[in-house]
């Protein structure tokens, strides 16, 4: 295909990625409607950032003037803001042009190179929010209708009759893989230097996630109840600002412990602070202990399934687009305000595989948890179809795992792993129980995992540590394709 011309060219990229040098190269000075440019004209420069609101309100003339004239107009912005894309997309269209959104898949660290010799750099917080916001909407425009054309600094640029079209993807694409599910904490130390040598590890490794368990005392399955387990919602806050490219959520949330509005405010600022990289476990809640520890009321299991229903429902009425008031099938709002909105759909992912948990997840989830035995496998094939009787393209959604591996470098290292940490059980049952084996052999492992249906592990290995543990699981990065 052809690149248009006319046409509507938005540029997506952090600040260094080359957006500007890719539009000069190609169009009219003319053409191009820069933000920085337009700071320097009504304020003192194009990094007057008080002049900011001033140049975007002439920018938004310039475009609305340029594309009512059907005349090819390239915008030289971030480009993360979907609200602006929405608004330029209907008025392409409205004036019959085609619309076209060029991505500068620009590695982090060269951006960072290239602001670091800037006379006047952005601040680092700055361009990891930028470039966390880019990332997001790259997985974000095929669906919205644009085509794409990615450019990367390696590449040489397409020329101008190019273009590279990409299918729509699949709502909570980003969630697909291994994401690394945390349960144990350290006890002394600095708790937040030690989440983010995680978290930079499970990027450098590949993985698609890091989740975290909402417990309110740590579980005897995991270990003592006053070892730490901090709250996962501020614990996510941190790791939001400590990551580029990570989904973040919690496995899970039970809706026992706090009102699903609160949790979808929650969760809508996460995608906010994260350029849209938040997801949402939740369940029924199953330990009564901490609901009396903490002054929880514990209902019934129907109640709290009650309960589960009505908050996915609420959630998502929440989330959704306007203020409009809400009547559903379990819910009614007198309205919809919740600002700010999320960056993109927050995928959900409800936990347990009871038939009713799994009936919900199918109707109003975007994917199911359960174990990753044999057991948890009928029923991942059980939800599956479950989807198909709603309707459902069973490619929109999550079949999730919740695996619990043993990892170790070779062959002595896993028995030695087995015996630290096996208790009471005999060696070959805790073994077999973990699947005891190498990183390479628990990818082969998922990739069968895969090859039944199921979409993301959620690994939570035993005994995990360090960083360097983290970093070890790499080749399990590979298992879903």
């Amino acid at each position: 295909m052809r690149l248009p011309d006319p046409a509507l060219v938005v540029l997506v990229g952090a600040s260094g990625s080359g957006k500007s040098t890719w539009a000069t190269a190609r169009y009219r000075a003319a053409e191009i409607v820069s933000s920085d440019a337009l700071r320097g004209v009504v304020g003192s420069g194009e990094h007057d950032l008080d002049a900011s609101a001033d140049a975007f309100t002439m920018l938004e003339q310039v475009v609305a003037a340029r594309l009512g004239r059907g005349l090819t107009t390239v915008v030289d912005t971030l480009g993360t803001d979907a609200a602006r894309r929405r608004r330029w997309l209907d008025a392409a269209r409205a004036a019959g042009l085609p619309t076209v959104a060029v991505v500068l898949a620009t590695p982090a660290a060269v951006c960072r190179s290239r602001n670091a010799a800037r006379d006047r750099p952005v601040p680092a917080r700055v361009l990891t929010s930028q470039l966390a916001g880019v990332a997001a909407a790259a997985t974000q425009l095929p669906a919205e209708g644009w085509h794409v054309v990615r450019v990367a600094p390696e590449e040489t640029a397409p020329e101008r009759d190019e273009v590279v079209t990409e299918p729509p993807l699949d709502r909570g694409t980003g969630l697909r893989g291994v994401v690394l599910q945390l349960s144990r904490f350290p006890a002394e130390g600095d708790l937040l230097a030690w989440l983010r040598d995680v978290a930079d590890a499970a990027e450098a490794a590949g993985l698609a996630g890091i989740a975290l368990m909402d417990h309110l005392i740590q579980i005897p399955q995991v270990g003592r109840a006053w070892d730490p387990i901090p709250e996962p919602w501020v614990t996510l806050g941190a790791l939001a600002a400590s990551t580029t490219r990570l989904q973040l959520g919690t496995l899970v949330t039970p809706v026992t412990f706090r009102e699903p509005g609160i949790t979808a405010k929650a969760a809508a600022t996460l995608s906010a602070l994260s350029g849209g990289r938040a997801f949402v476990g939740v369940g029924a809640g199953w330990w009564e202990r901490e609901h009396a520890a903490y002054g929880l009321g514990f209902p019934s299991g129907r109640e709290r399934l009650d309960a589960l229903e009505r908050g996915v429902e609420l959630m998502r009425a929440l989330w959704a687009p306007g203020t409009k008031p809400y009547a559903g099938r379990r819910v009614s709002l007198p309205e919809t305000t919740s600002y700010p909105r999320p960056v993109g759909r927050i995928p959900v992912i409800v936990g347990g595989g009871g038939v009713r948990s799994l009936r919900i997840a199918a109707r109003l989830g975007d994917g199911c948890n359960v174990p990753s035995d044999d057991n948890g496998l009928a029923k991942v094939e059980h939800y599956l179809e479950l989807v198909r009787a709603q309707g459902r393209d069973v490619s929109e959604v999550h079949a999730t795992v919740l695996d619990l591996p043993l990892v170790g470098s070779d062959r002595d290292d896993v028995w030695a792993r087995v015996e630290r940490h096996r208790g009471r059980t005999a060696a070959a049952a805790f073994a077999a129980g973990h699947h005891a084996g190498t990183a390479a052999e628990h990818a082969d492992r998922l990739a069968r995992l895969a090859e039944r249906g199921v979409t993301t592990a959620f690994v939570a290995p035993v005994g995990l540590a360090t960083a360097d543990e983290v970093f070890a699981l790499a080749p399990l990065a590979s298992a879903f394709g």
